[in-house]
Parts: C-alpha cells; sequence; structure tokens
C-alpha cells in the first residue's frame, strides 16, 4: 500500500520528503542543509526506486558522499517499500524559472548561481568563459542594503562596506567573526554582490571552509593539485566562510595557507569568517592564525533590543503584515540568541496566522505558538555548561570529555553529555559535535545509545534525570 501510495500520489511523496527534510535539518544544521539538501526534489517512484532530483552534477557528488546513506536510512524507516533511492541531475521547474530570471536580468557574470556554477566534467572542475568556476551560490536577498545595522554590529559592516567599495586592497585580510546566526555570512555575501556589481571583470570566489576542503581532496584524489593552486591563486578576491571547519586538518591548512601567502604577496583580497577570533581558534596551526590576525578584525556582537526591533519590522514589511508594536517588543525581549532564531519566531507566528485565518495577530496567540520555544528560551542551558555539570557528576574533567579517550568511564559520560546538549539546548548536531571535537554521526548514535539505555539501566537513568534537573533549575 505505502509502495502504490508514492506511485499515485504525489502528495504523499511530498509529506514524506518534507518530513525527511526536517529531520535532515534538524541533525546537520540550518547552513548545510541549505546550501545542499534544500534544492533537492522527489522525482519519479517505481518498483521500490525512488529518484531525487539534483540541480548539479556537482552538488549530486556531494550529497551522494555526505548525504546519501542517511537520507536512504531515514526514508526507509519512513516507507520500507524503498529499496534504492537514485540521484539524477535535472533541473526543477523552480531551476529553470531561475536560470530564466538570471539571464533575463543584468546579474553581475562571476557571480554563479547553482545552474550555472557546478557543471563538473571528468575531472570534477567546471570552466566558464575560460575561468575555472570555484565560487558556491550566492543568496540573492544577501545584501548590504538589507542588513540591518546597529550598535552591536556597526563596525563589522563598516569594514565590509569599505573593503568592497574599494578597488584596491583595503585590509587584508578581513576577518569577521562572529556567533551562530548574528550576520557574517551575510555581510560576506554583501561585498561579493557589491563587488561584481562595481566592477563585473573582478574574478571573487566566495566558499565555505568546508567547500574548500572537498575541493582539496578532490583535487588530491584525481591527482590534479596543481589546477586546483593554479585556479585558487589566480582570483582577485578570496571569500571563505566559516574557516573552524579546518581545524585539525593539517593538510588542507598547509594548502590554505600556501594560497593565503600568495594572494596577499600579489595584492589580492582576502576576506574570511569564523565563530571565533583568530587567536581563540581552536586546532588551526600557530602561523594561519598569524596571518588570519594579521589584517583587520571585526567582530559581530549578539544583537541589541533596538536593532532586534528593527530586525522584526523590517522582516515583518517584507511579508506585508502588520505586526504589532506589542507583539515585536514581546519577541525582541525574549529570542535574543541569534537574528535567524528571531525571524524564525516571527516567521511560525506569521504562518500559523495565514493558516488558520486569523484577522491579527495577538500577544497571546503568539505566547501560545512559541510556547515550546520559549520554554528552551527560558532554561537558557549552553553546551559548556552541560559539559562542566556532566564532567563534576562523574568527578571527571571536561578536557577528558572532549578529548579521544574511549574508556568507559568517559565514553559514557561524553555520550550523556551530547545527549543532554541535544534535548536542552537548540544546537544542531554539528554544532554539539564541535564542542566534543567530533562530527555529527558520533553525536546522533550517543543520543540513540543514551535513548535506549535509559529504558534498560535504572542507574543510568537515574543519572541522567539527576543531571537533567540540575541543568533545568
Amino acid at each position: 500500500m505505502a509502495a502504490e501510495a508514492l506511485k499515485n500520489n504525489d502528495g504523499s511523496v511530498q509529506d514524506e520528503w518534507g518530513q525527511i527534510c526536517n529531520q535532515l535539518k534538524m541533525e546537520f544544521g540550518e547552513t548545510a542543509f541549505d546550501s545542499w539538501l534544500k534544492p533537492l526534489s522527489v522525482g519519479n517512484y517505481e518498483n521500490g526506486v525512488m529518484n531525487i532530483c539534483v540541480p548539479t552534477a556537482f552538488m549530486k557528488n556531494w550529497v551522494i558522499t555526505h548525504y546519501s546513506d542517511r537520507i536512504h536510512k531515514i526514508w526507509e524507516r519512513k516507507n520500507p517499500n524503498i529499496r534504492q533511492i537514485n540521484f539524477i541531475v535535472r533541473a526543477t521547474n523552480a531551476d529553470s524559472s531561475l536560470l530564466k530570471k538570471i539571464s533575463s536580468t543584468p546579474t553581475p557574470q562571476n557571480i554563479y548561481m547553482p545552474e550555472m556554477s557546478f557543471a563538473s566534467n571528468y575531472n570534477g572542475y567546471d570552466t566558464h568563459d575560460g575561468f575555472m568556476q570555484l565560487s558556491a551560490p550566492l543568496n540573492p536577498n544577501y545584501t548590504f542594503d538589507s542588513f540591518m545595522v546597529g550598535k552591536t554590529n556597526e563596525f563589522a559592516y563598516a569594514a565590509a562596506r569599505k573593503v568592497a567599495e574599494s578597488r584596491s586592497v583595503s585590509f587584508n585580510p578581513l576577518f569577521l567573526y562572529s556567533g551562530v546566526g548574528l550576520g557574517k555570512t551575510h555581510l560576506m555575501h554583501a561585498i561579493a554582490w557589491h563587488i561584481k556589481q562595481q566592477d563585473p571583470k573582478r574574478h571573487v570566489i566566495y566558499l565555505s571552509a568546508e567547500q574548500f576542503l572537498f575541493k582539496f581532496v578532490k583535487a588530491l584524489r584525481y591527482k590534479d593539485t596543481a589546477a586546483f593552486k593554479e585556479q585558487f591563486r589566480a582570483v582577485d578576491v578570496l571569500m571563505v566562510d566559516d574557516v573552524q571547519f579546518m581545524s585539525n586538518k593539517e593538510s588542507t591548512q598547509e594548502e590554505f595557507f600556501y594560497t593565503f601567502n600568495s594572494l596577499i604577496e600579489e595584492g589580492r583580497q582576502i576576506i574570511i569568517s569564523a565563530d571565533k577570533s583568530p587567536t581563540d581558534l581552536e586546532g588551526i596551526e600557530t602561523r594561519l592564525k598569524s596571518r588570519l590576525g594579521g589584517g583587520l578584525v571585526a567582530d559581530i556582537h549578539p544583537t541589541d533590543f533596538d536593532l532586534r526591533m528593527s530586525i522584526l519590522k523590517y522582516k515583518a514589511k517584507q511579508m506585508g503584515i502588520e505586526l504589532p508594536e506589542k507583539v515585536a517588543e514581546f519577541l525582541a525581549e525574549k529570542v535574543t540568541s541569534n537574528i535567524r532564531e528571531l525571524e524564525g519566531s516571527l516567521k511560525r507566528v506569521v504562518a500559523h496566522s495565514q493558516l488558520l485565518s486569523k484577522n491579527e495577530i495577538t500577544l497571546d496567540m503568539t505566547q501560545d505558538i512559541l510556547k515550546d520555544m520559549l520554554r528552551s528560551i527560558d532554561r537558557k542551558t549552553t553546551i559548556d555548561e552541560i559539559q562542566k555539570k556532566v564532567a563534576e557528576y562523574f568527578n571527571i574533567s571536561v578536557k577528558e570529555l572532549q578529548s579521544s579517550r574511549r574508556a568507559r568511564t568517559v565514553a559514557r559520560p561524553r555520550q550523556i553529555a551530547m545527549y543532554l546538549a541535544k534535548q536542552l539546548t537548540s544546537r544542531s548536531l554539528p554544532e554539539i559535535g564541535r564542542k566534543f571535537d567530533r562530527d555529527h554521526t558520533t553525536v546522533m548514535h550517543a543520543v540513540r545509545k543514551v535513548e535506549g539505555l535509559i529504558g534498560e539501566d535504572v542507574s543510568l537513568a537515574e543519572s541522567v534525570n539527576a543531571l537533567r534537573r540540575t541543568l533545568e533549575n
């Protein structure tokens, strides 16, 4: 019956895919989901084989390498009739419309949108007008005009604007850092858009550190590192987002270091972002830290009340809705962690209002819709706090929790700490993993392991509950 439903009812396919996407977003984090999984769409299903459409060959290779196993496992649990999942390169209607729109508007030539970016050939690289395309897609909504400026981010904004408007190198490198969801990626995209609109002939590469790593590994696999070096060292502006992902990857750091030096010596602009200042980056070589901090370092502080109010009013205007002042004040007071969560809470309230045909958004309605999120916010539990409490409870050090030791006396507390971090914070699996120097799959395993043990081991269940009560109070 499940197979027939999939075969004959597009709605059920979309429903299942929507549920899977929600789980993937939770597990891998919003940034990875938006970059690699959001563009996917379901294709046809026949004889236990599901086709998933991917816009480009490059994206297909990346998804197969990093996400295909997980997608298959999740879907298999939802529908055991699915025996195989194929990823096929096929532009969706939305993709075609986007390309049509791009071709009919004066988009800067060297900013690469998804379908224009990754038409892979045999060696994994791409060519366009004689220049190797390496840049990741840019978000057209991330411009200087849409960036809300306040006291907490005005210095970073001014520095980004200065670099974007200068035809010669201003600060090299420009290093932007902040916590999650405070706007550093927005500023990176805004710089790229502005440079290309000002001078389309300048070659701009924007990509994440994770993508840099992937391209470097691919070059090693195809024994084509010479081409890799040549491509990256021929750019005018190199922008690398979330450089903390290079942590403990020595060969990638070494290649990046030499690329960095080469571009600096030739007077090319480099712009970097991370979640910490250069000196605080863990797992990064000292010489690279020194280079990263050798230009202008600009941090973005957590938003203040006035900036959050401005953001809410701007977003409400974009959505075409009237947001009562009391509701805006309530959201600005309660959702203080980052801009992404603030926007998400507003979208959730607006969607609820529109789907249930409510005439107006009220404070009572907002409080009711967001009650689960507000409970989590009120707890304000951090991963650092969880690690400290768990370490104290089991009489070990936080360093041991974060170490590679596999002794049961350390491994079990580490799993419990990961489990509590998933339960008591809004952090994604990759974010939790980084706090323990692990990847997201290790965190996923730990959560499932502790969930299973809670029902079998009374002593462990009591320990977990005692820690939970301590952290929640």
